[in-house]
């Protein structure tokens, strides 16, 4: 047994007391000049900062995309083991990541409110929780480091830090700050990506009022005013409130300017006996609290108009407007997110006409690749958070499938189904369609993704099917597209009753998709005997070897030369969808694998090949389907023969295919009651 001691110890083995120096370093001004002149970027400003933050982690190029578009890992969550990560929205982020650049060079975004567009449930929130925590770690580390000072108490009193954590550089009159910048960009000659130092803004009112204050009492000499400055390392915390601001609508009623900017301490006002003495003012608005770093603007279109000002200062100007003080200096990354329905309302008011001019709208839409969206539910429910109970193969497959379908138009393409839609986007070849087809199927639905089902619907009601079928040992997709059709009745986000009744026709959709799947698998755990298989392969390679070479084949049993079988090559070759016209090129594909294989001193496998042993398994299927009676599970009249051979093809479907004893058995019979439809309808 471990002692509490033990565990105590083992935490503070941990803790890393040289870290903890370094985060809360303390130092004069010409130190932190030093500091400057090793490494500039710490004077970097709030976009630069969170643009390099993202470029730290690196990228890496997205597979079957035309464009070359890449993925920023930051955005993987590889911090928190990936569960904040961003799924399937990478040319959003990129979007996002050219506008952090665009800003990072001052190009002009930064003088804008960076504006997340998308429909409830589309990752606005996640993305700012994941640029909030971000910027957090960063400024832990040395590359993301950054300073601000206090002033000196007099007789050893506290030190009064700078309310707004401004950049220390601040202190350089103006009339001086040109030679400074010179010195301190000496080493810089314009190559490389060595930060350039600038120093943008002037003091806040409480350090100017400080620093007149000492300007004053030492004659006017700064180097003695700077020497009652101390330099500190600033650590952003969202939870300090340091560096980083969130801000949240409350009633109209109740909504007050000085929750942006600070309000006046009045009980500090007998002390200094003035308003318009800034001892006497608490900087702890939003906007105060995230200078440095960045701010959140929850619901940002649902702002009173008076705010509005504020945030169009601050955006335009980077400066904001204390009672009873001039402007202020601020350098912030301004964030905010809306819905739909609320951006609407703000490209119809002409009272808000300044504030589209100012803004950096960037959609976020739902998920629309079928994969990307699995994993955001795989997230979640998983084989660690869902304890107890197993998830059927496909059930998370078939309710992404259905939310997925809600998001897509109907494509324009005649000849096209929404499915096929799907298919594509999700990477799966068709004949007659390229990746230029396929982009653009993508660009003439310019809404898709903005409307349709949100995941937190879905995991709404994955939840509740893990909870209403507390007997079952699995959940299966059965399970999730009943409790999916029957929320529906009450989902209050469904705009009229057409929408209503296209999601339930998509789930018979789905329901269509799924049978021909399980349909699928079936057959191949019927047909997964690696003998028979083996068998049939090399037959097939035999014939297709000497089509290619215009050779005979040897018969076995006869000892004669034949010509190739075609029939036994094209009843294989149909089965995965090669078309008459494209046998060639496949056997050709085939003969240029396995020598290819060869050249390497390895031998060829049917199961290195995914498309052929897919073919030779629904083939094998076709000829022992009659043997096995599947059908005779609607009867529960089995012959003990049978039932041998079901036990094996059930062992299979738990062994290759993922499932348990109870799900394996609920999808025997569930396909072998369509089976025993399709024999009906053939009598």
């Amino acid at each position: 047994m471990v002692h509490s001691d033990s565990i105590l110890d083992r935490i503070s083995q941990r803790q890393n007391p040289e870290v903890y120096r370094q985060e809360h370093w303390q130092g004069s001004f010409q130190e932190y000049l030093d500091i400057v002149r090793e490494k500039p970027y710490v004077t970097r400003t709030g976009w630069q900062r969170l643009y390099d933050l993202v470029l730290s982690y690196g990228t890496y190029p997205v597979e079957g995309s035309k464009e070359g578009r890449i993925r920023y890992k930051f955005f993987d969550d590889p911090e928190n083991d990936g569960r904040d990560a961003i799924f399937g929205l990478t040319k959003p982020l990129m979007e996002l990541v050219n506008v952090f650049q665009s800003a990072a060079k001052k190009y002009g975004s930064e003088r804008r409110v960076l504006l997340l567009h998308g429909p409830g449930g589309s990752s606005k929130s996640t993305i700012a929780r994941l640029l909030k925590r971000g910027v957090e770690r960063y400024s832990e580390t040395d590359e993301g480091a950054l300073y601000s000072f206090g002033w000196k108490g007099e007789e050893g009193e506290d030190i009064t830090w700078c309310p707004m954590r401004e950049e220390p550089l601040h202190l350089i009159p103006n009339s001086d700050r040109g030679e400074l910048l010179e010195y301190l960009n000496a080493e810089n000659d314009g190559e490389g990506d060595r930060h350039t130092v600038e120093i943008n803004g002037d003091l806040c009112p409480l350090c100017r009022f400080m620093f007149n204050q000492r300007l004053e009492k030492y004659d006017g000499d700064w180097t003695r005013v700077v020497k009652d400055t101390t330099i500190r390392r600033v650590i952003l915390s969202e939870q300090d409130r340091i560096g980083i601001g969130t801000f949240q609508p409350k009633d109209e009623k109740n909504q007050d300017s000085t929750e942006l900017t600070g309000d006046i301490n009045y009980r500090k006002i007998a002390e200094f006996g003035s308003e318009s003495d800034p001892r006497a003012f608490n900087f702890d608005g939003e906007f105060n609290v995230a200078n440095r770093g960045l701010i959140e603007f929850i619901e940002v279109l649902k702002l009173d108009v008076a705010f509005l000002y504020d945030l169009l200062g601050a955006s335009q100007e980077h400066k904001i407007k204390p009672k009873k003080f001039a402007q202020t200096d601020i350098d912030t990354v301004i964030i905010g997110h809306t819905n739909e329905p609320e951006y609407r309302k703000l490209q119809s008011n002409e009272f808000m006409e300044a504030l589209r001019d100012r803004t950096v709208k960037i959609d976020i839409p739902y998920v629309t690749k079928l994969s990307e969206e699995i994993r955001i539910y795989e997230k979640d429910y998983n084989t660690k958070r869902v304890r107890g109970k197993h998830i059927a193969p496909h059930t998370l497959e078939i309710a992404a499938m259905w939310a997925v379908l809600s998001r897509l138009e109907e494509p324009k393409n005649a000849g096209l189904t929404l499915m096929q839609k799907l298919k594509l986007y999700n990477g799966k070849s068709l004949p007659g369609f390229t990746l230029d087809n396929i982009e653009h199927l993508r660009n003439e639905a310019k809404s898709e993704g903005l409307h349709g089902i949100s995941p937190r619907y879905v995991q709404d009601k994955v939840s509740n099917a893990l909870v209403a079928n507390g007997t079952a040992t699995s959940l299966n997709p059965f399970m999730i597209l009943n409790e999916l059709e029957s929320g529906l009745k009450h989902h209050s986000l469904i705009p009229n009753d057409e929408i209503r009744e296209n999601y339930r026709h998509l789930i018979a959709v789905v329901k269509e998709e799924y049978t021909d799947i399980v349909k699928n698998e079936v057959q191949r755990a019927i047909a997964a005997d690696e003998e028979s298989l083996g068998r049939l392969c090399s037959n097939y390679i035999d014939n297709v070897k000497a089509y290619t070479q215009k050779e005979t084949v040897k018969n076995k049993f006869t000892g004669q030369s034949e010509e190739p079988d075609e029939r036994l090559m094209r009843s294989i070759e149909e089965r995965i969808d090669i078309p008459d016209t494209r046998k060639d090129d496949f056997r050709r594909e085939i003969m240029n694998y396995i020598g290819a294989l060869s050249l390497d001193g390895k031998q060829f496998d049917y199961k290195t090949n995914e498309r052929l042993q897919k073919a030779l398994e629904l083939k094998l299927f076709e000829d022992q389907k009659d043997t096995i009676k599947l059908t005779s599970l609607v009867s529960n009249v089995v012959d003990a023969d049978t039932q041998v051979k079901i036990d094996i093809v059930k062992g299979r479907l738990i062994r290759d295919f993922g499932y348990n004893e109870e799900s394996a058995t609920d999808v025997l019979q569930y396909v072998a009651s369509i089976f025993a439809r399709g024999d009906a309808k053939s009598e």
